[in-house]
């Protein structure tokens, strides 16, 4: 049965596995452990019919059993579990189940066996300092005879490093070792350099066990009232909030899956990620070590009521004691808007030697204030407060409508304020799950989960180049190449800890295709390489393009960052010519022919013939009514009028000038005039004005052309998604081809859409029932 958190009823199945097992006689000396990485909801484990120990209540947490007393090596083993998916804890049936997003049941993360000597390493703690100074708590079970434990750093590409070791005592259960290390690389997520350490337990010189962790050398600072320092250096986080989620499989993701969405929140220029609402698998964090993603990692504990303390505590202990390690973390979350039990807030300093900051999202909290939603004039009185804010989730993305939506003003304000720690957009995926019981139709239970930069298969919506754009960490604010261009370009170094000595920068020169040239791509006419500058974080300086003197010949002049793995950073893309020069530069003189233009005047209309194509105007509006090409009629009609507001015609009238016709219709209200320019070529010119006073929700002109007829749409203009008012960036000056589709926002994924408005268009070719339609641009809006 399907359930989303919301639901007042959900279905309490349970499901019951049963799993035969052999083990090699090698282990017959071992202490043996069933490990479970995560199961929905209480898990009950049996081995050879005798229950291997306490049900096991949390569905998001790693638990163990030792079952080396329950196992055979003359026979067969026989595991049975039964999970239910409904809590018998209502603590736990609250804080993980009645939630906004789906609710799943059963083993969703591996079961393994783990073979340990009698004496060993339970785990460890890391706290490794950017400085080299390392610390390390070691827990052991079992010592008898074991007399020292020692810790060696590897560099993986350096080999040995640190040397730590402790001597042991009978019974010991717990010690710390220190030391410090020289010549380390610090961790970032702009540098994820990583360590192994190598820990050996031993007696005497025999080594009894080894065990091996990787980690990262790194400080993380909260400091009140200042901001978030990493490595001494002042760092904002561009996050977004991820589900594990993949929808064909619900909560039970591949390592595959983990990598790609690191790399893709990576894509977006992010450097951050918030675990919501529980903890991750570990592969997912394992990615944003080796990748590079600072990391909030939450309990579970969706909104009121919270996890009772005393399954909460047990449940911080399997968080804390699995993930302590990972450089990635910056954070703990105790739960989400209101959903944290505060008796819990010092148990993960029990577990965490780092003693990482808690936070409570949602709430202001241990110097940072996290709330969700605020408007932009709240957002803007609390970066003049005197607490760092860092919004745990931001700007909603309902149906693409927030996410890029408003996020340059919103990120604007955030680096102006000292105060500005960074946030975290809601969120990266839409939920939707593959529903095998209603024919593979994709289900995000109406409008709860449709609210991601990506579609559930990861498909990019609009605003993920918006965000690309906004967090790029080289920044380029200009907007227009100016008539003096020389080819200097001011830079903005906005990375936390990369020069941009280390960026690659490459320009090209193209041009695009006329209209009617069956081409659907630009052609490159120059490029080179741009010398790097040697800007520090934080920094200015000037790009200097060594562009041909007939430069302005091209079309669009194009600028790209790449950072130092090879991957675009982003790509500025500037048009060469403006206003009425990017229509003539697809429209050749010679192209006119010397056709004759017909001017016929009845009682309902003006009607205009030239090279069989025939205009009326309607008397009555000044509008055009109907479009003729050799004698089939093109349903494009019923304009200029504008989009909101009214005008009423005072004249309609023609002449000719040279060989043109022009017709104008004059206005009052609203829409002043519209004159059109009728040319022996058979191309025809609209110019038009209008005035409005108060308050309109869109500005502009119009025309109907039927929907039923329209198959694909090829243009020139910044593509390939369409654009809101508060979100015309991430777009690319180019060429770009789209098919008619019908696109319904949380059912349907196949981006880009068609239907919507497009910016910084120079042309555009509609391909219809009735033929093609060409329409060219002369002015920027």
């Amino acid at each position: 049965t399907y359930n989303y958190g919301q639901d007042r009823k959900k279905a309490a199945e349970q499901g019951k596995y049963r799993y035969r097992f052999d083990l090699p006689e090698r282990w017959k000396d071992k202490t043996i452990h069933i490990v479970f990485e995560g199961a929905m909801t209480d898990t009950q484990v049996r081995i050879n019919g005798v229950s291997a120990g306490p049900k096991h209540q949390g569905g998001f947490y790693r638990f163990k059993y030792d079952i080396t007393e329950h196992v055979k090596f003359d026979a067969g083993n026989l595991l049975e579990v039964t999970v239910s998916k409904v809590s018998s804890d209502p603590s736990v049936e609250a804080a993980e189940r009645k939630a906004d997003y789906w609710v799943f049941g059963g083993i969703y993360r591996p079961v393994y066996l783990q073979a340990f000597p009698r004496q060993f390493i339970e785990r460890s703690a890391i706290d490794a300092r950017a400085d080299g100074t390392i610390s390390v708590d070691v827990y052991f079970n079992g010592i008898t005879s074991a007399n020292q434990i020692t810790g060696m750093v590897l560099d993986p590409d350096a080999g040995g490093g640190g040397v730590l070791s402790a001597n042991l005592s009978p019974d010991q259960k717990k010690v710390t070792l220190k030391g410090k290390v020289t010549g380390i690389k610090a961790w970032t997520a702009e540098t994820p350099h990583l360590y192994n350490l190598e820990l050996s337990l031993r007696t005497d010189s025999a080594i009894v066990h080894k065990t091996t962790e990787r980690f990262g050398f790194r400080t993380f600072e909260v400091r009140p009232g200042d901001g978030l320092y990493l490595n001494r250096r002042k760092i904002r986080l561009k996050g977004v909030n991820r589900h594990c989620f993949w929808p064909d499989s619900g909560r039970c993701l591949s390592r595959k899956v983990s990598y790609d969405d690191v790399r893709l929140i990576k894509q977006m220029n992010m450097n951050a990620v918030r675990m919501s609402h529980y903890p991750p698998d570990v592969h997912f964090l394992q990615a944003c070590d080796e990748l590079g993603l600072y990391v909030l990692d939450e309990l579970a504990g969706w909104q009121k009521p919270p996890y009772d303390t005393g399954i909460g505590k047990k449940l911080v202990k399997e968080l804390v004691t699995r993930d302590v390690s990972h450089p990635c973390i910056l954070f703990w979350d105790n739960a989400n808007e209101g959903g944290w039990n505060r008796e819990l807030d010092g148990e993960f300093a029990l577990y965490d030697p780092q003693k990482r900051t808690v936070l409570h999202p949602w709430e202001n909290f241990n110097g940072i204030d996290t709330d969700h939603y605020e408007n932009y004039e709240r957002t803007k009185k609390k970066l003049s407060s005197s607490t760092l804010f860092m919004p745990t989730e931001f700007l909603h993305g309902l149906y693409d409508g927030g996410l890029g939506a408003g996020l340059d003003d919103w990120w604007n304000l955030m680096l102006n304020s000292p105060l500005g720690a960074g946030g975290f957009l809601w969120a990266l995926v839409d939920e939707g799950v593959l529903r095998t019981d209603k024919n593979g139709v994709i289900d995000t239970d109406g409008n709860h989960a449709p609210d991601g930069i990506v579609g559930p298969y990861r498909q990019k919506e609009g605003s993920f180049y918006t965000i690309k754009e906004i967090f790029s960490p080289v920044h380029i604010g200009l907007q227009k190449l100016p008539e003096d261009f020389s080819g200097r370009v001011e830079v903005e170094n906005r990375y936390g800890f990369t020069n941009l000595q280390k960026i690659r920068f490459d320009w090209k020169l193209a041009q695009f295709p006329k209209p009617w040239e069956d081409k659907n791509e630009h052609t490159v006419v120059n490029a080179g390489t741009v010398p790097s500058p040697g800007v520090k974080p934080g920094g200015r300086g000037e790009l200097e393009l060594e562009l041909p003197e007939a430069w302005r010949e091209a079309n669009v002049l194009y600028l790209t960052a790449s950072d130092t793995s090879g991957n675009d950073v982003w790509t500025w893309s500037w048009e060469t010519r403006k206003d009425c020069a990017t229509c003539h530069q697809y429209i050749a003189q010679g192209s006119k022919k010397n056709a004759k233009i017909k001017v016929i005047e009845n009682k309902p209309a003006l009607v205009v013939k030239v090279d069989g194509l025939s205009l009326s105007f309607d008397k009555e509006t000044g509008e055009l009514a109907k479009v003729e090409k050799d004698g089939a009629q093109i349903s494009f009609s019923k304009g200029p009028r504008l989009i909101d507001g009214q005008s009423r015609l005072t004249e309609l009238k023609h002449w000719r000038q040279q060989d043109n016709i022009f017709v104008e219709a004059k206005y009052e209200s609203g829409l002043n005039s519209a004159t059109w320019k009728v040319y022996p070529s058979g191309w025809i010119r609209l110019d038009y004005q209008y005035e409005l006073e108060g308050r309109f929700d869109l500005m502009g002109v119009a025309f109907d052309y039927p929907e039923s007829k329209m198959m694909n749409m090829r243009w020139v203009g910044r593509g390939p998604y369409r654009v809101w008012k508060n979100r015309t960036g991430g777009g690319r000056l180019d060429i770009w081809n789209n098919d008619y589709k019908d696109h319904t926002p949380g059912l349907t994924w196949d981006y880009p859409e068609f239907r919507g408005y497009y910016t910084g268009w120079h042309w555009a070719v509609f391909e219809t029932q009735e033929g093609k339609i060409t329409l060219l641009n002369g002015t920027e809006d």
